[in-house]
């Protein structure tokens, strides 16, 4: 049976229990384990905190490139602190973790576990703003942070504990914020497409943006459930934090004047789920090469009476591929078997394995074989690492242009509430008229067990009909489907 007759034959594993095969994947390829004595508290294991330490890497360049210094803030908020800003503790009081105690000492005052650190950053940003001339500031903090969800816990997806990166801004005037929005919208979607993830921007309705946000922008990935998965979310916080932590400067005129502040936020538990979910396949992981911990796996092929023919060439090899700057590793494991192995990296989603064998070593070649088709092909060995670059290129389209075409299958549109329910149960993202007031949204979420999740950011949409749900006349064309 060929990699493909057998991808076939299994992919209805993927499609009809996604949830199961999700789960099989996080354990067998060591991406994560969700049986620590805590729930919704996950550990990432080896294979997943390597990869997920390469997102990490991408987004950290970038915003290191566009003026973000790097910082590390505590992980604890005073009570006072986190009480300043109105709206947004009452969008988080729920959801948060309290230190009330020492030991058997109740403390003077009590702590919050981040949620998320505006009301830790900014009494800083007080601090370090005196004139203009201090603005703008950017930062950015690679951390956990810590929310009681009361909604049901997912590995990746949705825990109590989740780890991400949160860039956060203060500059003089609302258009330069509004620059600086747009900038980390970029840098984000540069991120998401390097690896290849398919997702579209949303502005979230106004129930639904950050506590205490002007408004939001956020990615949502498709999913193979047919869930909406928030990846990331940009936020233009106005004046309104910087009103409430009275972070002030000089102007040119010598009169105190607020600055605002924009936030982001990547979740990598999310960014990596979406990796999964959208790239692999019933063998295991497709990871693009760009995140791979190894990107080539080199399997020498036992020939009886020539097994140290096809090991020795296996190292020369791979020698050639770790003298290029590729990661790879050789598994001349004598222990298992060639098809042992072949399951085994193609589990752990490593883009391309070569095969070499006596043939090989006479001829000095080698066969590849690519992770995200199958397809087999043969190079010479003078030429191994530009075809292997050459080949990382073609995965990572391939594996593009596959998810871009899954989104657009999945996007249609519902004139009635009825159709819309039906494409629920098909897995949709769907586009309805709405009116954009919030009891419609509600009633809605209440008749097809699916979300609002807001309007096109990159271009308005004009409704074709009337509010999908009152019949009124609607505002804006949005986009619904069930979420996480």
């Amino acid at each position: 049976m060929t990699g493909n007759q057998s991808s076939e034959k299994k992919e209805l594993i993927k499609k009809e229990n996604f949830s199961e095969w999700y789960d099989n994947i996080l354990l067998e390829a060591k991406i994560a384990d969700d049986r620590y004595p805590v729930k919704g508290f996950t550990v990432y294991t080896g294979w997943g905190f390597a990869t997920a330490k390469r997102i990490i890497a991408m987004l950290e360049e970038k915003l290191d490139a566009s003026g973000h210094d790097p910082m590390q803030f505590p992980v604890v908020i005073p009570e006072d602190s986190f009480q300043k800003e109105e709206k947004h503790i009452k969008g988080f009081s729920g959801e948060v973790f309290w230190i009330t105690h020492a030991g058997d000492n109740e403390l003077e005052r009590r702590l919050v576990l981040r949620p998320t650190s505006e009301t830790a950053i900014y009494p800083m940003f007080k601090l370090w703003t005196r004139s203009h001339a201090d603005l703008p500031i950017r930062m950015n903090q690679t951390c956990n942070v810590y929310r009681y969800e009361t909604k049901a816990t997912r590995p990746l997806y949705r825990g109590r504990e989740f780890l991400w990166n949160e860039g956060h801004t203060a500059h003089a005037t609302y258009e330069e914020a509004e620059a600086n929005v747009l900038m980390a919208i970029d840098i984000y979607s540069q991120v998401y497409d390097a690896l290849g993830i398919s997702y579209i921007r949303l502005k979230r309705p106004e129930f639904d943006k950050f506590a205490g946000a002007d408004y939001s922008v956020a990615f949502d990935a498709w999913n193979p459930d047919g869930r909406s998965n928030q990846i990331g979310t940009v936020h233009q916080l106005g004046y309104n934090f910087g009103k409430a932590f009275e972070i002030t400067y000089e102007n040119e005129k010598g009169e105190q004047v607020n600055a605002t502040n924009t936030c982001y936020g990547m979740g990598f538990g999310r960014t990596l789920a979406a990796v999964i979910s959208q790239h692999g396949d019933d063998h295991g992981l497709i990871l693009p090469p760009i995140i791979a911990p190894k990107q080539v796996v080199v399997i020498p092929i036992p020939v009886k009476g020539k097994e140290e023919i096809s090991k020795s060439y296996a190292k020369e090899v791979a020698k050639t591929l770790t003298d290029a700057g590729i990661r790879m590793v050789l598994d001349d494991d004598d222990r298992l078997r060639p098809g042992e192995k072949y399951y085994k990296w193609e589990m752990f989603g490593v883009p391309l394995r070569l095969e070499v064998g006596p043939r090989e070593a006479d001829s000095k070649t080698v066969t590849f074989v690519r992770r995200d088709t199958f397809e087999k092909s043969k190079a010479e060995l003078k030429d191994l690492p530009a075809v292997t670059r050459n080949l990382f290129a073609a995965v990572q389209e391939n594996l593009a242009t596959r998810s871009k075409k899954v989104l657009e299958e999945r996007l249609t549109t519902a004139s009635t509430t009825d159709q819309l329910r039906d494409y629920m149960e098909q897995k949709k993202l769907v586009r309805i008229n709405w009116c954009g007031d919030v009891s419609c949204a509600e009633k809605l979420k209440e008749q097809v067990s699916g979300e609002i999740r807001g309007t096109l950011w990159d271009h308005r949409e004009e409704p074709t009909g009337p509010c999908i749900v009152c019949g009124d006349e609607a505002k804006c064309v949005a986009y619904v489907s069930r979420t996480y």
